[in-house]
């Protein structure tokens, strides 16, 4: 890749199609928005610089992306691609080659990319194009009789004969910096929009007998770009079976690849490993590493997630910032918040939250239970309808659960509080003292029963206490 690379994505559109109030680059797609795709993107290419021009939606945009490394530059009036360019190159070093890229446009790939600033080598002007059987929208691209690139012409500013070119402008283009300065001087706007284009600068570079290359894609969701929300449901549907494809080729069982949600990238944010089945309507977001075998049901949402090797997450389960070691089970409708570790081969089932929690090794809470701010020994059994009361209302506190301790059914531990090791707590006690090893600890009043006659509807009752 060349050293001295810089790139300008123009991001300043507002997107009146999409109907919304919110900038149209931060709409989402994989749950990240638009324009954070096409800047990992530009990342990953090394570049000196990374530039974006906004300006719809104000300080929103760099405000939504400020965890990224780069230089943002206001367009106040958006005047055209031309003009939103000329607004980086003070920024920008003569001697550089500029990569343009969209904001709008966030399913680019990366070798697309390296091949074509290779084919510009720092001295010649190349654009990325596509044929379509139907081109409508898009500026067309002419050619010489011998096949160069002479000029791309807007589809409102075309004539006739010249709407009938199939091959078509992406708006991609990788050229000189220094020849591009002066182009972007010389733009006019005497076009249907009153706006500078910057695919005037094609003419301008075939002119001053710059060489002017086109790289031809076949796969047009690389240069889609989005501009109405149907056109950003159909990209997503097709980022989602790319990223479907790849798992399955890594030898990950998917019950239907139509019906999964990766927001995240396969080899990056996501790995799962060979033999692992996920069934239907999973949503995967974040960091996610899944060991083999282990089988996720359906409608489950994993949000920066490991589980280790065997683990099953029965459906309807949500998991989140968890660690769930090897041969656990979760669910079904269990709820893993932030915090939570799961030690190998413990149980978490149907109706259970779990929250910043440690469940130790061979342990089960299998029904009914909120576990929070606990540490939870081995081979621990919490009954039926347990609540570790951790809250008083201004402070967190933790509980202490030591190993082979017994919680029976429908009991309250009231934090901060120690159950001992080999403890049983007798069902539906509330327990708001630490409970000494291996002895049974209850509270319970006095069970009494009372001669006593239920009303019955419409008598009333002769009892006038």
């Amino acid at each position: 890749m060349l050293n001295n690379l810089e790139v300008i994505i123009l991001a300043a559109g507002k997107g009146s199609r999409m109907r919304s109030t919110l900038p149209k680059v931060l709409h989402t797609l994989a749950g990240r928005p638009l324009l954070q795709h096409v800047i990992e993107r530009a990342l990953q290419l090394e570049s000196q610089k990374t530039h974006v021009v906004y300006g719809h939606g104000g300080e929103a945009v760099p405000a939504a992306l400020d965890q990224f490394a780069i230089d943002w530059v206001e367009q106040s009036e958006q005047l055209g691609t031309g003009h939103a360019v000329e607004q980086v190159m003070p920024h920008v070093d003569d001697h550089a080659t500029v990569l343009v890229l969209y904001g709008d446009v966030p399913l680019i790939e990366l070798d697309t990319l390296q091949q074509l600033i290779a084919m510009s080598d720092g001295s010649k002007l190349s654009l990325l194009t596509l044929k379509l059987e139907n081109p409508q929208g898009y500026g067309r691209i002419v050619r010489s009789q011998n096949g160069a690139i002479e000029a791309i012409v807007e589809e409102k500013d075309a004539t006739d004969l010249q709407r009938t070119i199939c091959e078509v402008n992406s708006g991609i283009m990788a050229l000189p910096a220094k020849q591009l300065r002066g182009w972007l001087s010389r733009l006019e706007s005497n076009n249907a929009q009153g706006e500078f284009y910057l695919t005037d600068v094609i003419a301008m570079a075939v002119a001053d007998g710059v060489e002017v290359s086109g790289l031809i894609t076949e796969d047009s969701y690389q240069v889609a770009g989005i501009n109405t929300r149907n056109q950003l449901a159909t990209l997503e549907r097709h980022y989602q079976l790319k990223q479907a494809e790849k798992l399955m080729e890594q030898g990950v069982t998917l019950r239907d690849p139509a019906r999964i949600d990766i927001r995240g990238e396969i080899g990056r944010e996501i790995n799962i490993a060979a033999d692992v089945t996920i069934d239907i309507n999973v949503i995967l977001e974040g960091h996610i590493e899944i060991s083999g075998g282990c089988t996720v049901g359906a409608n489950c949402l994993l949000r920066n997630a490991r589980l280790g090797q065997g683990v099953t997450i029965e459906a309807m389960s949500h998991v989140e910032d968890a660690t769930i070691d090897e041969q656990c089970s979760v669910g079904p409708f269990a709820r893993l918040r932030p915090g939570t570790h799961m030690h190998p081969h413990a149980k978490v089932g149907n109706f259970v939250e779990v929250k910043k929690s440690d469940i130790g090794e061979g342990s089960k809470v299998s029904h009914l239970s909120y576990i929070g701010d606990t540490t939870m020994g081995s081979n621990v059994n919490i009954g039926a309808g347990t609540i570790t009361c951790n809250y008083d209302g201004v402070n967190k506190h933790q509980t202490i659960i030591g190993d082979n301790a017994f919680i029976g059914s429908d009991s309250q531990l009231i934090a901060p509080v120690t159950v001992g090791a080999g403890a049983t707590i007798g069902a539906g006690s509330s327990i708001s003292r630490d409970a000494p090893d291996e002895q049974l600890t209850l509270t319970r009043t006095q069970q009494k029963s009372i001669k006593w006659r239920r009303p019955a509807k419409g008598k009333p009752s002769k009892d006038k206490s």
